[in-house]
């Protein structure tokens, strides 16, 4: 004996039924089978709707009872040969009056009990169960009807009935042993009380149908035929990478479908659980695949947990108060009195000092818990030993669920140390003595990126997928785009992490796809096209408020506006990468600030290109710090452009070589900030706060060698100033070149001092074999006294600055 249950999906329409038709016509050659089935799918909602409708006095139910009738007559005609097909249509119609004369009663009395929404909802399964029954005895050539209400009794708790196992068992006993018929089909969810009075069994009853019978029957197996292949390791409308689970024990399935997975629900696997009676969820629109088997002892793999499950809409209910300390009776009193006002109680924790329970509900009784729970508490509140019903809404519960993890220690830890790195905050937790099930009190709009981190953590070996928003998408930004498009393949094959540019951003337009992350093939054309208007708080926002798991976000402007709002996306544990220098070179204060967020937060603070483009000076700076050493001394030619300039000037042309480094993209947008020194003050300042002083802009000594005019008026005044100023800077080359010397524009830092200016470096110096645009930095420490330790190399342009911000986004992911 097997017994096969198809679902509202399965049963839609009479392509889906022909489908089932099929399945069930193999089963039946290989064993006695039992069919149940739901209502085509839709109806039971249409039909519930229709009683509220005639309840409400609208007559709008009318046409909603006609579209139903039209719906399973069509189906009729769709299934059945024109010989066929009176004798059905005849029942179809005796039905549907029968539903339009309740509903007519109930619009006429203006009442709807829940005895009455029973009767209603009945008639969807009885009209699917008599249809396909139908079509069976066209394909297989014979199938008994059998009316579940007169075989499984309940009590009378109209909407939920409660199941009397011991005259139902026998009941079924009888009624399958006085037939010889090998096809067997039932209307599942519907029951009748001992009084012959129609009843259902709740949500899920048609599954329970079918475990009921595979239990009185003792069936080798149970299968529920719905629209997946199996249990999922996760939501599937959720995570994109679910797997399917082969094998998974009663209590784990249980706990799964207690936390919401929707496929089976708790109560239908209590009566086969009894009879350790395997269960297999497969699908109706993929019968080859292999499904999921549930059974008494599922068979471990290497994984630790079987899948991740949430509840949404909670609310958290908090009884808190001094009173309560070393007083019994206090959580007898909290459960019974939301007992006694039918609200189920969904999860528990209690802190050890006995000081509060919390407790957590449907968001739907929130209102009512208050009500009922400060009223028996009422004389505690107002004697002060308890405090009010403190409530917490807009929460949801995520568990992850799995018997292995009893014998693998760090589950936990894993799990909030992945939500905490992701800015998801637990509001409370719990787990119980079988460590089965871990659960944790979250808020509602952490949902998704809850699940996916954890999906990610627990499941996914394959790779990290990193959300990835870029601001600033011109010379260095477009080519980081580049990048990032070129390696693709290489990160998700060798480093497993997939970089998605989840949003871009240019000084007028804004671009966001969180979903498939867009396409760095064409990025130009579609910020063009289908880009928004631009605001730095506007993308801050955005990124904010798409709250999408593993965040980064790479600053490649030189805009202020953005590195101000660095701390909230700090605060909301999405890590920094800043190309942008004026954050980490701004007061020290904010600088400070930054790096505790990303510390409290657990997420990344990453500069490097502030310094040296690509080149590794605050990674190695910081590795001597965190190794033990002391640095003494810095000596660097920090700016690319102005080592350009002073290599390529030979005492003429001062500002044709400007303009040329300009036009290689060694500049700032703005020429004048690299020869003014403030660029380079910036940096030698980073490097010092990395050596640990508190040091700002205003104290660091600038030996400026520019005209005070040329830094007047607008970038074209600037150029033309050069050239009358001509003589001022062919005098500093010939000053030099009479001496044997170059000219470099020296950064330094000693004693907690520091000063940039333009130098005389002669032919022994470090500084001296320093060509095109690199930079060099020399850090003279406890372990490099005599011989510095030197880091030299292109400091400048737009495709190393970006491979250093492309770097730091790694660095990042991994983190």
């Amino acid at each position: 004996m097997q017994v096969l249950k198809f679902g509202g999906s399965s049963v839609a329409n009479a392509e889906n039924i022909n489908k089932v038709v099929a399945i069930v016509k193999d089963k039946v050659a290989t064993d006695t089978t039992v069919v149940v089935v739901s209502a085509l799918g839709g109806i039971t909602d249409v039909l519930l709707g229709c009683s509220a409708l005639a309840a409400a006095g609208n007559e709008a139910y009318k046409d909603k009872l006609q579209e139903a009738e039209q719906r399973h007559l069509q189906t009729v005609k769709e299934l059945l040969p024109l010989t066929q097909q009176s004798s059905v249509l005849s029942l179809v119609k005796t039905l549907c009056n029968e539903i339009e004369d309740i509903c007519n009663g109930i619009f006429l009395l203006k009442e709807l009990s829940e005895h009455t929404k029973d009767r209603i909802v009945s008639y969807g399964e009885l009209l699917s169960s008599q249809i396909i029954a139908a079509r069976l005895k066209d394909a297989v050539g014979e199938c008994e009807w059998i009316d579940s209400r007169e075989i499984i009794t309940t009590d009378s708790n109209f909407g939920s009935a409660a199941v009397d196992f011991a005259v139902t068992d026998k009941k079924v006993a009888a009624k399958f042993a006085a037939s010889s018929s090998k096809l067997f089909i039932l209307p599942g969810f519907i029951s009748s009380n001992e009084a012959g009075e129609g009843t259902t069994l709740g949500r899920g009853g048609s599954d329970y149908t079918a475990a009921i019978l595979a239990a009185a029957l003792n069936a080798h197996t149970l299968e529920i035929w719905t629209d997946v292949s199996g249990m999922m390791t996760a939501d599937p409308r959720i995570v994109t990478n679910v797997k399917m689970i082969p094998r998974i024990s009663y209590q784990e399935a249980m706990e799964l479908s207690h936390f919401g997975a929707k496929v089976i629900y708790p109560p239908t696997i209590q009566p086969v659980l009894k009879k350790g009676i395997p269960t297999w969820i497969k699908n109706t629109f993929a019968p080859g695949d292999i499904g999921t088997v549930i059974e008494k002892d599922a068979a471990k793999d290497d994984t630790s947990i079987r899948g991740i499950s949430s509840i949404g809409k909670i609310t958290l209910l908090s009884l808190e108060g001094s009173g309560m300390i070393g007083i019994p009776g206090f959580s007898k009193r909290l459960f019974g009195a939301l007992a006694n006002a039918k609200i189920n109680v969904i999860l528990i924790t209690q802190s050890s000092s006995e000081h509060s329970i919390c407790v957590g509900i449907d968001d739907a009784n929130a209102a009512l818990a208050k009500k009922v729970v400060d009223e028996e508490f009422s004389y505690e509140i107002e004697t002060n030993k308890v405090e009010p019903l403190g409530m917490e809404r807009e929460l949801a519960i995520v568990a992850l669920v799995g018997d292995n993890m009893r014998s693998h220690p760090g589950i936990s830890g894993k799990m909030f140390g992945t939500l905490g790195r992701n800015g998801v905050n637990v509001r409370a937790i719990s787990q119980g003595s079988s460590e089965r099930n871990i659960s944790a009190v979250i808020g509602a709009k952490d949902v998704k990126k809850a699940i996916n981190v954890l999906h990610e953590a627990f499941f996914e070996t394959t790779y990290k997928e990193i959300n990835l928003f870029v601001a600033g998408v011109g010379n260095v930004g477009g080519k980081l785009l580049a990048q990032l498009h070129k390696q693709q393949s290489y990160l998700q094959k060798y480093l497993r992490i997939k970089v998605k540019v989840a949003g871009i951003a240019n000084s007028t337009k804004m671009l966001f796809n969180d979903n498939g992350g867009i396409d760095l093939a064409n990025w130009k054309e579609t910020l063009l096209k289908d880009g928004v208007h631009m605001t730095s708080a506007g993308f801050i926002n955005t990124i904010i408020e798409k709250n999408v798991r593993n965040s980064v976000f790479a600053d490649v402007t030189a805009n202020a506006d953005i590195a101000e709002l660095y701390d909230r996306l700090l605060s909301k544990s999405i890590s920094v990468v800043a190309c942008n220098k004026i954050a980490a070179s701004s007061s020290f204060e904010y600088f400070k600030s930054l790096k505790e967020l990303a510390n409290e937060f657990n997420a990344g603070f990453l500069y490097e290109t502030n310094v040296g483009a690509s080149l590794p000076v605050i990674g190695t700076l910081n590795d001597l710090i965190r190794s033990g050493d002391k640095v003494r001394k810095i000596e660097a030619v920090l700016s690319g452009t102005l080592n350009f300039v002073f290599n390529n000037y030979k005492g003429e042309g001062f500002s044709d070589v400007v303009m040329q480094a300009k036009k290689e993209g060694y500049t700032e947008p703005d020429p004048r900030l690299d020869l003014s020194g403030k660029d380079v003050m910036r940096k030698i300042l980073i490097l010092a706060r990395e050596c640990g002083s508190k040091i700002e802009l205003d104290d660091i000594t600038n030996n400026s060698f520019m005209p005070e005019e040329c830094m007047q008026g607008s970038v074209d005044d600037f150029f033309a100033s050069m050239v009358k100023h001509e003589a001022h800077f062919k005098k500093l080359y010939d000053e030099a070149a009479s001496k044997g010397n170059i000219l470099k524009f020296v950064a330094k830092y000693e004693n907690g001092k520091a000063s940039v200016g333009l130098q005389h470096i002669h032919p022994e110096h470090d500084l001296f074999h320093l060509y095109g645009k690199d930079n060099i930095v020399l850090f003279y420490t406890d372990r490099y006294v005599d011989q510095p330790l030197v880091i030299k190399g292109a400091g400048a342009g737009a495709e190393v600055t970006a491979s250093g911000v492309f770097a730091d986004i790694i660095r990042a992911s991994r983190a």
